[in-house]
């Protein structure tokens, strides 16, 4: 519940696979999403996070760091992506092949190709 003046917000960031940071944050009314992640601690930590180039959003949407906060907003930290996913997607149906990707995984006994 908010206080008198303030706002609840989460701040949520996954710095590795398998591993989120969740963190609960009281900030004034008013404040911006670059304020959120400066009271979150998270630059000056061991997470290797730049301030310039900061990828974030409310609620799965992109929005800019001067973004103004509402209550109850989820500000969400983007790290870059490590692979194209269009270029992984290519490696791996090189490894698995036609036969044993996507569709063609499973067949019925006596079904026509990609059905």
């Amino acid at each position: 519940m908010a206080s008198e003046g303030l706002i609840d917000i989460t701040l949520v960031y996954s710095p590795r696979a398998r591993e989120v940071l969740d963190l609960p944050l009281q900030l004034p009314i008013g404040s911006t999403v670059w304020q959120a992640v400066q009271a979150s601690g998270l630059l000056a930590g061991s997470y290797g996070l730049e301030p310039t180039g900061l990828t974030v959003g409310i609620w799965g949407r992109k929005v800019a760091l001067d973004q103004r906060l509402s209550h109850q907003d989820r500000v969400e930290i983007y790290r870059p992506l490590k692979v194209d996913p269009k270029v992984a997607r290519r490696e791996r149906f090189a490894r698995q092949g036609s036969r044993s990707a996507g569709l063609f995984t499973k067949k019925r006994p006596g079904a026509k190709a990609g059905y």
